[in-house]
């Protein structure tokens, strides 16, 4: 009997043996293929951050950056907004969501909707634009033109863009639409698809209802009314998707028709070409190129600048300006606010490896595993000079279990980097996603079934280990 027990006692000890040897052969089996094939992936590392799952935040506490509060400006407007359009960063507001008469500068959409129009074939420089009663009867800034007269595109878009003419507008508005309600439509309809939250139009111009020819106007009591930050928003998708604004924005001067004796003057004073002329010269600014004045009573003066310096482009707005001359040398305070402490950095690479999440696992690949990559790179506005190492980030992985076969640049989570500066009301944020970096391929089934093989023993030997 009591070799019986030894026996028993002994065959425990064999199994386990017998098992750690086949799982330790199986192992290396499957090892050195892995190890054969694998290649380092080429690319820049995040900086280290502490993260202890797949949904973690950054622990780095540096001390954020700093740029001059706004109210060093002494802005004396309404409201004001600074804006850099590639980042779609805000670098200084002052009451930028509140909806203000805009005047004028309502005319940046029709001048976007004729550019479209041209851009889709619809329209073209040359076209020539009959004038019906609606435009020969607008008020306020105009060409006076007549019933009937006729005019090329081009034509009046510059006196439009350049003269601020309200015939002009309107008579491009009627010829695109068949009338102006109807064009005041589109002009709503696109300042929803961009994203404006205040813009409300009522016509082409910018005119109060009371200015406008009484036979057209809208019916009910709403004005047109556009925020600081909307008029931005605007700005931004001329100068991103209409890069030739400036071919028409820039003209100094332009005479209209042969017989009139005084050209239209552009009444923006902040060309960078006035320089040299002495009324203006003391206005002009380094890199202006555009966009657009405006005044009623109601609105007072306003005025939507853009420049460029060294690569990066500003937008300004500013509305409810006392002057004609203070609505450009308050814009000149923003301007030279954001060129004087600001700049565009490129925080993160394209293919970035962000630690924490370099991985991602992969079923049934030849494979258990695939890298991670950021799908596109990251830029903020920083304080010049500075390397933008306080930015955090906050992961997440969405799809922790990919089976195979898996594409390159499939996404499996998305990371958000975040960017504070002390000075500034705004917190910078950009999302991107983590895809996979290289094609994962399913596995044969000989080496599907080693594996399965190799984890039965694996959870085996856990499952004895745990017995002891």
């Amino acid at each position: 009997m009591k070799s019986k027990t030894v026996r028993k006692n002994k065959r425990p000890i064999v199994q386990r043996t017998i098992a750690s040897v086949m799982l330790m052969n199986i192992l290396c089996l499957s090892a050195i293929p892995a190890l054969a094939l694998a290649e380092p992936v080429t690319v820049a590392t995040a900086e280290k951050k502490e993260t202890t799952s797949t949904e973690a935040k950054s622990t780095k506490t540096a001390k954020a950056d700093k740029v001059p509060s706004i109210d060093t400006l002494g802005l004396q407007v309404r409201s004001a907004v600074l804006m850099e359009p590639t980042t779609g960063q805000v670098l200084l507001s002052l009451n930028a969501d509140n909806a203000l008469p805009p005047a004028s500068m309502t005319k940046m959409m029709t001048e976007y909707i004729v550019q479209h129009e041209i851009k889709q074939g619809n329209l073209s420089w040359d076209t020539v634009v009959t004038v019906k009663e609606n435009a020969a009867k607008s008020g306020g800034s105009r060409i006076f033109l007549a019933v009937n007269d006729q005019h090329t595109v081009e034509e009046l878009y510059i006196a439009m863009a350049v003269g601020s003419a309200n015939d002009a507008t309107v008579a491009l508005a009627e010829h695109i639409a068949g009338s102006e309600e109807e064009f005041v439509k589109m002009m709503n309809e696109n300042a929803k698809r961009m994203g404006m939250k205040t813009a409300h139009f009522i016509n082409a111009t910018g005119l109060s209802r009371a200015d406008m020819p009484e036979k057209y106007r809208p019916e009910g009591e709403e004005e047109t009314v556009m925020s600081a930050m909307d008029t931005a928003k605007l700005v931004k998708f001329i100068v991103e998707e209409h890069p030739e604004f400036s071919k028409y924005t820039t003209i100094q001067s332009f005479k209209f028709r042969e017989r009139d004796k005084d050209p239209i003057i552009n009444l923006n004073w902040m060309l960078e070409a006035n320089k040299n002329v002495p009324n203006f010269r003391s206005f002009a600014y380094d890199g202006l190129d555009g966009m657009k004045t405006g005044f009623t009573e109601e609105a007072k003066n306003t005025f939507a600048g853009t420049a460029e310096r060294d690569g990066m482009r500003l937008i300004s707005v500013v509305m409810g300006a006392e002057t004609k001359a203070s609505r450009f040398t308050e814009t000149r305070k923003l301007l030279d606010y954001g060129f004087n402490n600001f700049e565009v950095k490129q925080i993160v690479d394209e293919n970035t490896i962000v630690e924490g999440y370099e991985t991602v696992d992969v079923k049934k690949g030849k494979e258990t595993e695939v890298k991670l990559v950021t799908n596109k790179p990251v830029s903020f506005m920083v304080p010049k000079g500075s390397d933008g190492s306080s930015v955090t980030f906050e992961g997440k992985i969405d799809n922790e279990n990919l089976t195979a076969p898996v594409k390159k640049g499939t996404k499996a989570g998305t990371v958000t980097y975040t960017y504070k500066i002390e000075g500034m009301k705004n917190v910078q944020k950009e999302t991107v996603d983590l895809v996979t970096y290289e094609d994962t391929e399913k596995a044969g089934w000989f080496k599907l079934f080693l594996r399965a093989i190799q984890q039965f023993f694996a959870d085996l030997f856990e499952s004895i280990k745990n017995l002891f």
